[in-house]
């Protein structure tokens, strides 16, 4: 959904597999031998990576088998979800008369954008476009929907907003949290007066492909691969409409976009001579530095950091304490290497061991005031609903859409990414090059948020090495008031900002419509501590 890290469900997504050992290939060099897969079980999932990734067994060493065989006997149904790649998914190509532009740049070879005027559907009353990125040599077509601002479009800045997973389709951003409209359980369009484009034009983009309206006969499983698609379209977008392209532009995203924001910000500076500029980024209940933030799942869980009693008993609190320092080596261990062999089992074991025992109370992770009532739709029926009013022929004529079936989320995308060890990755390694660079960053949390807390967004921002860590550290927490009500605290120093939001689970703008809007509107004016 949002951004909704699924990982955390894996666990409940075992899926059978043939019991096989593996064995080492002929010929191998001395560094490994077949005894050293003897205690691997399964098809086993280090026999997977190495089919999948084209790798020799000679370049696997007797500790990395050692690892992901204790990966496997551990946590064998998170092993056994693991997939590399996702199937292609199903469309139908439209006639290209269908779409009321079609636009191309010489800089960007083998790329072109698909735009239409959208059939009035009642999301709002604004002008809206939406269409294709098409990447023709890589058979990728990615799906975006533009609603202008209902305020001063002239002048109003531009959004584009990122949901998370990954996988996750930011449809569900548009009609679940902050769009124009969201859809209620009869399928009704309504009206949402919070909505980001009250003072923005917002840009809702799925990607990677094969996420919601995106498809694709190729795979994604990277990040960094992801974010030059998303500055292509960015480029073409701004070519078409150049009334945009001057004003202030901003990137937000939640959860998984912890790690698409900073690599697809990074992305847009590494281009000189572009035709629009990066004014800022806001990442919300994100998962960027996970060596800090893993720490962080414990008091969450433990009723140390929620207002909310405990939601573990002390055994296994002390139990998931106990396992952070083994998680944190793992996650090092990625960091150094950023290797699938280093990372994936990271990410199984420290999923496993710092969030499973939360999962398997049955609360909702997104929310800690609430159970997961509706596990098919990852726990707000809402969820279903949106499903629902997006697969109708009418809506996707409308917007052009040409994939048969929308999901809100594509576990098998999530799977990939996992697998080609993106999870653990250390993309906040790029924040400080944006801030060296005087784009603002804003991180904020909603503080009843599970699976990515405030308390381990608060940490990895106070942990975060840049030229204005310390003055960051020692800046005073101020109270952010919205009328007569304390909504939220801020920490800030230079333009970098941490914004805790009271109340809030892991879509703030869902639980907080009202506070967020205002979080939008003030920090693109300028009004939380840094120069617009």
């Amino acid at each position: 959904m949002k951004a909704s890290l699924i990982l955390s469900l894996i666990s409940a997504l075992a899926v059978s597999a043939d019991q096989t050992v593996f064995q080492a290939a002929s010929g191998s060099s001395n560094n490994v031998n077949s005894n050293s897969f003897a205690g691997l079980k399964g098809s086993s999932a280090l026999g997977q990576a190495v089919k999948a990734l084209g790798e020799s067994m000679t370049q696997i060493s007797p500790e990395t088998v050692k690892l992901w065989a204790e990966m496997e006997r551990d946590f064998p149904e998170a092993v056994d979800a693991l997939t590399f790649m996702a199937e292609p998914k199903p469309a139908t190509k439209r006639d290209a008369g269908e779409y009321d532009f079609h636009v191309k740049a010489e800089d960007l070879p083998g790329h072109a954008l698909r735009i239409k005027k959208p059939v009035d559907l009642g999301v709002d009353s604004v002008k809206q476009y939406s269409g294709y990125l098409d990447v023709e040599e890589e058979d990728k077509h990615f799906f975006y929907w533009f609603f202008e601002s209902r305020n001063d479009p002239a002048n109003d800045p531009v959004i584009l907003w990122l949901n998370g997973g990954p996988g996750c389709s930011s449809m569900t951003g548009l009609f679940f949290e902050l769009g124009p409209s969201s859809v209620d359980s009869q399928g009704k369009l309504v009206y949402n007066p919070n909505a980001w484009n009250q003072n923005a034009s917002v840009i809702f983009l799925d990607q990677p492909v094969n996420v919601g309206y995106s498809y694709s006969s190729q795979s994604v499983s990277s990040t960094v691969a992801a974010g030059k698609d998303v500055y292509a379209l960015l480029t073409l977008f701004f070519k078409q409409f150049p009334e945009y392209s001057k004003l202030p532009f901003h990137i937000a995203g939640e959860s998984y976009a912890g790690h698409y924001i900073p690599v697809f910000a990074a992305e847009i500076l590494s281009h000189k001579e572009r035709n629009f500029d990066l004014t800022s980024v806001m990442i919300g209940n994100g998962l960027t530095d996970g060596l800090t933030q893993y720490k962080y799942y414990e008091p969450m869980a433990c009723g140390k950091g929620s207002g909310a009693e405990s939601v573990l008993s002390e055994e296994e609190c002390l139990k998931m304490e106990a396992s952070y320092p083994r998680c944190a080596n793992m996650i090092d261990n990625c960091y150094k290497t950023e290797s699938v062999w280093t990372c994936v089992p990271a990410s199984i074991y420290c999923n496993n061991a710092m969030m499973g025992p939360y999962q398997k109370t049955g609360k909702n992770v997104y929310d800690i005031r609430t159970t997961c009532e509706d596990t098919e739709n990852l726990c707000y029926p809402q969820m279903g609903w949106i499903s629902k009013f997006l697969n109708d022929a009418a809506v996707k004529s409308a917007v052009g859409a040409e994939v048969d079936l929308f999901e809100s989320c594509n576990f098998d995308i999530n799977r990939n990414f996992l697998f080609n060890g993106d999870w653990m990755k250390p993309y906040h390694y790029a924040v400080p090059h944006i801030l060296a660079a005087g784009v603002p960053v804003l991180i904020y949390a909603g503080d009843k948020d599970f699976i990515c807390n405030w308390l381990g967004n608060q940490g990895w921002t106070n942990a975060l090495e840049w030229d204005g860590a310390k003055d960051f550290q020692s800046a005073p927490t101020k109270d952010w008031v919205l009328g007569d009500k304390t909504v939220g605290t801020v920490q800030n120093s230079g333009n970098f900002t941490f914004l805790r939001v009271f109340d809030a689970g892991h879509m703030t703008p869902f639980d907080q419509p009202e506070a967020a809007a205002d979080m939008v509107l003030q920090w693109t004016n300028g009004n939380f501590g840094y120069a617009k």
